[in-house]
């Protein structure tokens, strides 16, 4: 579906993305990385908005900025707001779906059709300008969907959408690659994105540092150390456990707030672990986190990965 071959875009001095090599079959992608690390670059170099400066790209077997063609099978949401406000949501949909070569009959169905599947058809007809934040955002992903891509690209997909249309919108991608559509899910919010159960594309500084399923990823991650906060009835006793049970690179105990603190590699047997404790050992355990939870941590320790630090 998408070839990359030693890819790298310049701007003037600043490297939006840095030889990228890599070849997407059809499916579900999600792109991770924190604010600035070249998603939005690399969905450019996908829809062929921006030309590669070094390498090849390729997209359903030709190169997007010499055949524009490939457009019709792709459905772009964008971070941006290209909005004419005077229109009307359903005026603004149809105009683009007509875009694709699509007569003005068959866009307005197909516009109507979108903006239900995404919660819009009773505010349609209202002027865009009218609009929440929320609202807007539903009305770009209809657009990107009308037409019936092939691949459906978004950016920041979720932004302004309240808690009802993150969990709605979710469930339509889910339906859509369900459906045998592929999807390219860009986001810097890791539970976003790992809720529509894609494989994970993981990007920082302009560098493609990790691929697979998320367990593919974790397991990627298991020599890493872990930090573990857990909150007990007994931390004394818990942190001892602890220590004869698996390796612990670090330990610190909070009496006050009733939590340890431990740095460990042994992720994985760590929980098996706090299972026989409470069990056994008659240790309540009132509550568990974890920073491998946190993207920026989970960047962090690929980046030492990648320097060979780790």
């Amino acid at each position: 579906m998408i070839e990359f071959k030693n890819v790298t875009k310049l701007y003037k001095s600043v490297i939006g993305v840095n030889d990228i090599s890599l070849n997407l079959e059809p499916g579900a992608y999600g792109l991770l990385g924190p604010n600035g690390s070249g998603k939005t670059t690399f969905i450019n170099l996908i829809t062929g908005q921006l030309k590669p400066t070094i390498g090849e790209v390729s997209v359903f077997g030709v190169t997007p900025t010499q055949d524009d063609s490939i457009l019709r099978k792709i459905g772009l949401c964008p971070a941006l707001e290209p909005f004419y406000h005077r229109l009307t949501g359903f005026q603004w949909v149809v105009y683009l779906t007509r875009l694709h070569g699509i007569n003005a009959a068959e866009a307005k169905e197909l516009a109507e059709q979108a903006l239900e599947n995404v919660g819009m058809s009773e505010n349609m007809n209202r002027p865009i300008s009218s609009y929440s934040l929320g609202m807007r955002q539903r009305c770009k992903l209809a657009q990107a969907m009308a037409h019936n891509p092939e691949l459906l690209i978004l950016d920041e997909p979720f932004n302004g959408l309240d808690p009802v249309g993150r969990i709605e919108m979710t469930d339509y991608l889910r339906g859509w690659i369900d459906n045998g559509r592929s999807l390219i899910l860009a986001s810097h919010v890791l539970h976003e994105v790992e809720a529509v159960h894609p494989r994970f594309l993981l990007i920082s500084g302009g560098r493609l540092l990790a691929s697979g399923s998320p367990t593919e990823v974790r397991e990627l991650m298991t020599d890493c150390p872990h930090v573990f906060k857990i909150k007990s009835d007994d931390c004394q006793k818990l942190s001892g456990l602890l220590l004869q049970a698996i390796n612990i690179d670090k330990i610190e105990l909070d009496p006050k707030q009733q939590t340890v603190e431990i740095a460990t590699r042994e992720a994985t047997l760590l929980y098996g672990v706090i299972n026989d404790i409470v069990n056994d050992q008659h240790v309540k355990i009132f509550q568990i986190s974890s920073s491998e939870d946190s993207l920026q941590e989970l960047f962090t320790n690929l980046l030492k990965i990648h320097r060979g630090e780790l």
